[in-house]
């Protein structure tokens, strides 16, 4: 098992880990939609508040030797279901063609005021 920590993200105020990797999986922990140049959360649009949490959902899985094409499975949660086709226009987007499985889950409040936290499950890419 190896503990995976992006050098761009910062360390976690929790207890636990952006990601791990285990027998060829990696489990990306909850990402928020943090600039990862501020450190501060974003609370603009829902559209790039989604962009946002992909992007460092994606930056947990280059720091383990993978990438979004890889995901097999993700589940996004949602502050308001009323942006759930806006969630999913900037989801699609940004994983192009490729579709994993994935579950979006309603959620009463996320932490800083955000409107979405993303986390995914992938395959390590085969040298």
């Amino acid at each position: 098992m190896r503990l995976i920590q992006p050098e761009n993200q910062p360390q976690p105020k929790g207890h636990y880990s952006p990601g791990i990797e285990h027998n060829g999986l990696i489990y990306v922990s909850g990402q928020l939609p943090m600039s990862l140049d501020t450190r501060e959360p974003f609370t603009g649009d829902i559209d790039a508040q989604t962009e946002l949490a992909l992007r460092n959902v994606e930056a947990v899985l280059h720091a383990a030797g993978s990438d979004l094409n890889h995901v097999l499975q993700m589940t996004i949660y949602v502050s308001d279901m009323e942006l759930w086709a806006a969630v999913n226009a900037a989801y699609a987007r940004v994983m192009g063609d490729h579709r994993p499985a994935r579950a979006i889950v309603p959620v009463k409040d996320l932490h800083f005021d955000t409107k979405i936290e993303i986390q995914a499950i992938a395959a390590k890419k085969e040298n």
